[in-house]
C-alpha cells in the first residue's frame, strides 16, 4: 500500500514538473492525500514497533537506520550526479554546480543533512515548472521525524499501554486546531506539522485500538463517500474528511488482498522520484505526452528505488540489532497490535 502511495505521489509531481499541474479534487491535491496516507500508515507501524521493541533506543537507532542511510546518499548523489548531469543538459559547465554563488551543491549535501530541508534547489536547475527545486520531495522526512519522536515521547510515560486515552486526548486538540484554523479562527504555527501529527496519531489510535475497530465494507464505502465531500467542500479537508480517510486506508490494509514483496520499494521510490523526472524533463521526455512521460518517470523511479533497496535501504536495516545499541533480547510482542510478520523487517 505505501508503495501505490509513492506511486500516487510520483505521477502527481510528475504532471505538477512537466506540465505544470497537479490533479486535485475540490482545494485538495491528491498528492497531499497520498502524503497523509503515509503518515497513517506510519503511526499505525510505529506503536507496534515501540510495543515490539521497549527501548527506546533501539527505537531510535530502528527509525534512523530505515529513513538516514538513504536520505543522506540521495543528497549526495543529488549534488554530485543529478545536479552535474542537469547542468550539462541546460548548457552549463558540470562543475558550475559547485561553484555557483546561489545554492551551490555542496551546501545542499551540508544544509540539508539534518534532515530539514533549508536548501531545495541547487544553482537554479529545474525544469520550466519546477521553481529551481531539484527535489520536492523529500520535506515530509523531517515530519515523519518528528513523529517519531512523539511516539517515543508517549511511550516512555507509558501512554501506548496504560492511559492511551491521553493520545487520543492528544489528537482531539489537533482536530479542534484544525477546525479552528478552517474557520479562520487562528492561523497555526509551522501548520505542516500539526496537520501531519494529526493523521499520523489517527494511524496510531487504530493501532492502540485494533482490537475494538471494526472493519466493514458499508463502512468503507462511507468513509471513502465522506473524505470526497470533505475534499469538495473545505479548503483543508482534514477536519471533517481525516477520520474517515483514517478508516478507508485501515480498511485497504487489511480487508484487499495483495502480492507479498520481498523488496520493499516504497522510501526509494518516494525519495527519487522528483530528480529523477528534473532530469527526463532536461531530456526532453514532456514531448511523450503527459501519458507518456508519468509512465516513463514512474518506471525509472522504481528502478531507481530498486537500486537503493538492494545496495542501500537492506544492507543499512541488517544492523537492526546491532549489540552496541542494547543488549539483545527477545522482541516483547503485543497482545493488542502488531504488524504483519513481513513488514516486521522494513519498519
Amino acid at each position: 500500500m505505501r508503495l501505490v502511495l509513492a506511486v500516487v505521489v510520483a505521477v502527481s509531481h510528475g504532471l505538477q514538473s512537466g506540465f505544470g499541474w497537479q490533479p486535485t479534487m475540490g482545494d485538495t491535491e491528491i498528492g497531499v492525500l497520498a502524503v497523509d496516507g503515509f503518515f497513517i500508515i506510519s503511526g499505525y507501524l510505529m506503536v507496534s514497533s515501540w510495543n515490539r521493541l521497549a527501548d527506546v533506543r533501539r527505537y531510535a537507532w530502528h527509525r534512523a537506520l530505515r529513513i538516514m542511510p538513504a536520505f543522506w546518499l540521495c543528497l549526495v548523489l543529488t549534488a554530485l550526479v543529478v545536479a552535474p548531469v542537469a547542468a550539462v543538459l541546460s548548457g552549463r559547465p558540470a562543475l558550475s554546480v559547485l561553484t555557483a554563488e546561489d545554492e551551490p551543491a555542496w551546501r545542499y549535501v551540508v544544509a540539508n543533512a539534518g534532515l530539514r530541508m533549508d536548501q531545495f534547489g541547487i544553482a537554479g536547475l529545474g525544469g520550466e515548472h519546477t521553481d529551481g527545486v531539484i527535489n520536492g520531495s523529500l520535506w515530509t522526512l523531517f515530519y515523519e521525524a518528528l513523529c517519531y519522536v512523539a511516539i517515543a515521547a508517549f511511550g516512555l510515560l507509558g501512554l501506548l499501554r496504560r492511559r492511551t486515552w491521553l493520545v487520543g486526548l492528544a489528537a482531539l486538540v489537533l482536530w479542534a486546531a484544525l477546525v479552528a484554523a478552517e474557520l479562520d479562527l487562528v492561523t497555526l504555527p509551522a501548520d505542516n506539522l500539526p496537520r501531519l501529527l494529526f493523521v499520523f496519531l489517527l494511524g496510531a489510535l487504530a493501532a492502540l485500538h485494533a482490537d475494538r475497530l471494526p472493519l466493514d465494507p458499508l463502512l468503507a464505502l462511507c468513509a471513502a463517500l465522506l473524505t470526497a465531500v470533505a475534499m469538495l467542500l473545505l479548503q483543508d479537508y482534514r477536519p471533517l474528511g481525516a477520520l474517515a480517510f483514517a478508516y478507508l486506508c485501515l480498511w485497504v490494509m487489511t480487508a484487499v488482498r495483495r502480492p507479498r514483496l520481498s523488496w520493499d520499494l516504497s522510501y526509494g521510490a518516494y525519495i527519487w522520484h522528483w530528480p529523477v523526472q528534473v532530469l527526463l524533463i532536461l531530456l526532453g521526455a514532456t514531448a511523450l505526452g503527459q501519458v507518456g512521460f508519468v509512465a516513463l518517470s514512474v518506471a525509472a523511479s522504481l528502478g531507481v528505488a530498486a537500486l537503493s533497496w538492494r545496495f542501500v535501504e537492506r544492507p543499512a536495516l541488517s544492523f537492526k540489532s546491532a549489540r552496541w545499541v542494547s543488549p539483545q533480547r527477545p522482541e516483547r510482542g503485543s497482545s493488542r497490535v502488531g504488524a504483519p510478520q513481513r513488514t516486521r523487517t522494513r519498519t
